[in-house]
Parts: structure tokens; sequence; C-alpha cells
């Protein structure tokens, strides 16, 4: 039996110090060769463990197998056969949680690069193949019509997923363009849009229709699209609604949800100004509340732009902190200053209403909590202050109200989500399935995803009059 290799191969990643400079990707993906020699490691287990982790329960063995022989369509078909926005996932999907963490070789060494080898996989085919060599046999047409609210990742996953079922679907899309959280939250330089904008066109080019610009609720409501000849409904909207501090002086000017602060980035090219004349605060001094994905984004964006020193600011420890590894470990490289256990206790603004600083409290980690992290305990009269004139909030967000508020029979917990089986999506109200953030609340992009394929199989159970 061949050795095994623990070390896997790293990823070629652009240069700290001139990184920051620009939003071009961070990380390069590899080479042909360099994804030969990491596919190389996988010992093809039979049990499969892999596979098993992954929310959308893709053939890893198979197109790793693939990808190690040469013979990339057939690792594109296999990744595909599953995953309908591998270009996406490859780049933002947490795999050391899940695929990666069940990998054999991690008991002994380092995993497969499988997020790294997927990457490729859709990065090959998008170079090197016509889309419609691409696309699996069109199924006979069921003659059911489900719709789509959202298109971010559990909507897009739905629709696909639906469309390779032979049923007609329509996604509706409130932005005007689709791709939700993928497109206004996340960076250019971890996703790239035209990556995102592929893969919308995949989900299209399978025969899906895209409706942008139209909010549901206020063009028409669920009840009114249930009534207009759709069979189904799948609500994938996501969450949002940004969540603040409220303490003393969050509304003064220079103060921004990371929602909003993404939003102007991202989806409206600040970035690119004055090409694009989208207006920004671009701070000397930035503070970015929260320890997440979302927080390091919005660090990176900020000192990106022009910030001389941008600060996270983080009520417990390091150990603590949501973000990926990854995430943070880019975030230490490029400079980000780390001021842990640290909260803010009030904003001080100047007399034009701008904020100039944060009085914050010193914290200490007590007993956990019902997440099962320390619980952040304040340390008395350990205020300090910290100058700045940007904050950006970046503590999480819930679901936008307007679908529960114009949906009548649909059940709503207390955070604002949507009550919904945990397995299949299904709510209490008839016809109507939901997945993703809007059931969870802010979460990842392939859990979002796998939610959106298993209502996708209940509905098709639902519309082919088998028991749900």
């Amino acid at each position: 039996m061949p050795k095994l290799n623990l070390n896997r191969l790293p990823m070629p990643r652009q240069d700290p110090k001139a990184r920051v400079r620009n939003f071009n990707e961070v990380a390069l993906g590899y080479s042909a060769e360099q994804a030969q020699a990491e596919a190389s490691r996988c010992i093809q287990c039979p049990k499969r463990p892999c596979t098993e982790g992954c929310p959308v329960e893709v053939d890893i063995p198979g197109f790793i197998l693939a990808v190690r022989e040469g013979n990339m369509p057939e690792a594109v078909k296999r990744l595909k056969d599953k995953n309908s926005l591998p270009g996406i996932s490859g780049r933002v999907c947490p795999q050391e949680t899940q695929c990666e963490a069940a990998c054999t070789l991690a008991k002994k060494g380092a995993p497969i690069a499988i997020g790294r080898l997927e990457r490729y996989v859709a990065d090959w085919e998008r170079a090197n193949m016509q889309s419609a060599s691409s696309l699996p046999a069109q199924p006979a047409p069921s003659g059911k019509r489900v719709a789509v609210v959202g298109s971010g990742p559990a909507g897009l996953t739905a629709a696909a997923d639906l469309a390779k079922l032979g049923h007609s679907v329509t996604i509706f899309e409130a932005l005007h363009v689709a791709g939700g959280v993928l497109m206004y939250g996340i960076p250019e330089f971890r996703l790239p849009k035209d990556i995102v904008q592929a893969e919308v066109d995949y989900v299209a080019s399978l025969g899906v229709k895209v409706e942008l610009d139209s909010v549901i609720g206020k063009l028409v409501t669920i009840d009114e699209l249930l009534n207009n000849d759709y069979h189904a409904v799948f609500l994938g909207t996501g969450a949002g609604l940004p969540r603040f501090l409220n303490i003393p002086g969050e509304n003064l000017n220079g103060i921004y949800s990371a929602n909003e602060f993404l939003t102007r980035v991202n989806l409206m090219k600040a970035y690119r100004f004055p090409e694009y004349d989208t207006p920004v605060k671009v701070g000397r001094r930035v503070a970015v509340i929260g320890g997440g994905n979302v927080a390091m984004d919005s660090a990176r964006c900020a000192l990106r732009l022009g910030a001389e020193v941008v600060y996270i600011v983080y009520r417990r420890s390091e150990a603590e902190m949501p973000a990926r590894r990854e995430e943070a470990e880019n975030a230490m490289e490029e400079g980000i200053q780390f001021k842990l256990l640290t909260n803010p206790k009030r904003m001080l603004g100047n007399e034009q209403n701008w904020v100039v600083g944060m009085e914050c409290y010193k914290m200490e980690l007590g007993e956990p909590d019902e997440s099962g992290r320390s619980r952040p305990i304040t340390k008395a009269g350990s205020e300090f202050i910290i100058d700045v004139d940007v904050v950006i909030v970046a503590l999480g967000t819930r679901p936008n109200p307007l679908i529960a508020q114009t949906t009548e029979g649909l059940e709503i917990t207390r955070w604002g989500t949507v009550v919904a089986d945990e397995e299949m999506g299904k709510t209490v109200k008839d016809k109507v399935w939901a997945g993703g953030d809007i059931v969870t609340g802010a979460a990842t992009v392939i859990s979002a995803m796998g939610a959106g394929k298993r209502a996708a199989g209940d509905i098709d159970s639902y519309l082919r009059g088998q028991d749900t």
C-alpha cells in the first residue's frame, strides 16, 4: 500500500502587501499540475465519509478521481450532478467543518483540499466548456409551475434542482441583479461577481426564468402567486435586516451597518469610484464590531478603500470567533488589528454629529452560554476610548419582515424567521416551502444550498402527488 501523503498543497495567494491595494481575488487557484497532485492524495475511501459531510451530497471521491486521471469533463459531470453552484461553494463554503472534517486523512494529517479542487473544476469548466455541453438531459415537462422568491444560494439551488426535475420555475428577485447575498454581501476579493453571474447564467440555461426588480409582498403577495397558476412557492429571501448594538450615539454619522457598507462596496461598486459614482465614507481609523465572516469582509474592504488603521472589535477571545479561520488569518496578514475581549459602551460624536470615538469596556470570559461559547462579562471600571471616524456594525442579521407581514398563515418565530420543517423546509402554510437564512437566521452559503436542495426534492414529491 502506498504511503499516505498527509500534507496538502497550499493555495497560491496574492502577497498581503500587494492585495491590500486591490480588490482582486486573494486566492489564485491551483494549476492543473497542482490540482492533480492534490487529487492524488485521495485514498478513495469505500465508506465515503466526505460525501456524508457535504450538505448537498456531492460525489466527492468521484470528481476527485476524475481530476487525478485528467478527465475534466467527467469531473464537471460528477460535481454538477449535485451542486449547481460549484464556483461559489468552492470559494466560500466552510469545507473545514464539513466534508474536509470528515476526510479520513484528517485523522492523521491534513485532509484533502476538497474546496480548492471543487473551485478548480468549476473554473476549468468556465474556461474550457461551452455551457450547453455541460447541461443535463432535458426532462419531460411536468406541467407544474413553481415560484422561487429570492435568488441567493437557497433560491438558486432550489430553482436549478426543480428545473432538472422537469418543472417550470420562475425566480423573483427584489434587486436589479440576481445572486442575493452572493452579490451584495461577499467582497470581490473573496467571490468575484463574474463567477456569481456565471452560476446564475447556468441556472437560467436550465430553463429557469429570472424576474428582477420584483419585490414579493409589494408587487404581488405569496397568495396571489398561488392564485396565479403557481403550484408551489419556495421562500429563499435570506436575512438582510441588520442588527445593531442599541447603545448611545449609534445614530451618529459615519456609522454603518455591515449590510449597507458591503452593499455600497460590492453591489454598487463603490470600490471602483469614480467609475461608479457610489458614495461611501472612507475612514482614516475604522472600527468593525463583530467577529464573523461579515466582520472580516467589512474590515478588509475598509483597508482596501484606504483606511490607515482598521480594528476588529470583538467581545470574546480569538478562540470563540465565528469567522472561518482562513478569513481571520487573511485579515491578520493584511494588518487588521484585533481588539479582543472588548465591547462598545457608547459612540462619541463631534458638533457636526460625526462619530469621532468609541468608548469600550474590557471583557473577561465566564461560564459557557446557550451557544456553548464562554459568556463575556464586563470588567468594572475598565472603560477606555478608541479614536475612530467610521464604525461598521457586523453583529448579524434577521429576515426582512415584508414576507411575514403580507402572507397570511405563515408562522414566524420571535426572531422573525419562518417556521419550517427542519429537513424538508415545508412551512405550516399549504404549498409553501422555505429554506436558508429566512429559516435559520444568518448562516453559511452551503447550508442554504443544502436547504434549497432538500426543499426542491420535497416540492417535487408533492407536485407528483406523492406523500410529503
